[in-house]
């Protein structure tokens, strides 16, 4: 007698598990996903694992590695009912990361965990993890799906994201390189990015708050200002390492700008902004003022509208602004000699 295999039903089904219904999310994601596919891609979704090669031209490469997910910015979208840009944040927190020493992101996976798989959601995630994907250069190259009932509350999932890229082991930015008189060139964020979120959400949100109204500082309603989503640097990042001698890469992630520049640098030198170099999205002016919150604290736990900053000779400002004419990005400062704090704003 032939083997048969059941659709979606019995026990299983009894407990809280739909096979069938993630059998065909995973199909459509597949789907999706070769949008997204490098020619090093040998095998993708749809088996046990992922086969990637390494590009061709390269002296000595190091493979690089980076996961995150994308925290509380979730309970926005869950609110707003609005999934189909929090998978850009997800690829977004990933492979900004890598980018930080050079390396160009191959390939990304994903993992999605829920209480009951809804494949309209579903579909709406992976919408954004793809945009990411092609907005990063890196392949969708496989991802899990995990129906866990009991685990969330109806309408809420988890995500996170894995990235790897490559980088010749030549061209590594470390850091090592920057010197006191160097110049810091920043790259603007689209807002909030995916980090304070539990801060901006205690401030800004509470029961009668209705995130679908416009709030006249913003110009937009809130819900549209919080999952604004994270910005991908991997373009400009290609262009600047092609036209200029970057020594420095940093992403302003948790820890705002008070504790991520001095990650990347030796502890002899330090980090003057100038703060009416850039200009500070509104929504965080917005925090600062309904919460109370002094600059230090704003600075500690948000971008404040930088997020990424490179470090390049002084003499070379010019090339490196050039190269960035279309992002908006300005020098924002300069490495000093360190003092009594590791970043300093003027």
């Amino acid at each position: 007698m032939a083997n048969i295999i059941p659709k979606s039903g019995g026990a299983y089904k009894d407990a809280g598990v739909d096979i069938e219904a993630g059998n065909q999310l995973a199909r459509r994601i597949g789907q999706m996903a070769k949008r997204t596919l490098r020619p090093e891609v040998v095998s993708g979704i749809g088996g046990f694992a992922g086969l990637c090669g390494l590009p061709k031209g390269l002296d000595d490469p190091l493979l690089v590695s980076g996961t995150d997910g994308v925290g509380t910015k979730l309970k926005v979208a869950f609110a707003m009912d609005k999934h189909n840009t929090i998978g850009i944040d997800l690829v977004a927190m990933c492979a900004n990361d890598i980018l930080t020493v050079g390396a160009e992101p191959l390939f990304f996976l994903d993992y999605l965990a829920t209480g009951k798989v809804d494949g309209r959601v579903g579909e709406s995630i992976m919408e954004g993890v793809v945009a990411g994907c092609e907005q990063a250069g890196c392949a969708l190259l496989g991802g899990e799906t995990a129906e866990m009932p009991g685990m969330y509350q109806v309408g809420e999932y988890d995500l996170a994201g894995f990235v790897v890229g490559v980088v010749d082991r030549g061209r590594v930015i470390d850091g090592k390189r920057v010197q006191a008189g160097d110049a810091v060139i920043g790259i603007p964020s689209s807002g909030l990015h995916s980090n304070g979120y539990s801060l901006a959400r205690k401030v800004l949100i509470t029961e009668n708050t209705d995130l679908n109204a416009v709030v006249p500082e913003l110009g937009r309603s809130l819900g549209e200002a919080m999952l604004e989503p994270t910005r991908i640097y991997a373009k400009q990042v290609k262009a600047l390492l092609g036209e200029v001698d970057v020594r420095a890469l940093v992403h302003i992630t948790g820890g705002g700008l008070v504790e991520n520049p001095p990650r990347c640098t030796s502890e002899d030198l330090g980090w003057r902004l100038q703060t009416s170099s850039w200009t500070i999205p509104p929504i965080f002016e917005l925090i600062a003022e309904r919460g109370g919150i002094d600059a230090l604290e704003m600075r500690r736990t948000f971008n404040m509208g930088l997020g990424l900053l490179a470090v390049v000779p002084r003499g070379e400002i010019a090339a490196a602004l050039a190269v960035l004419a279309d992002e908006g990005a300005t020098q924002v400062g300069e490495i000093t000699d360190r003092g009594d704090l590791a970043v300093e704003f003027i």
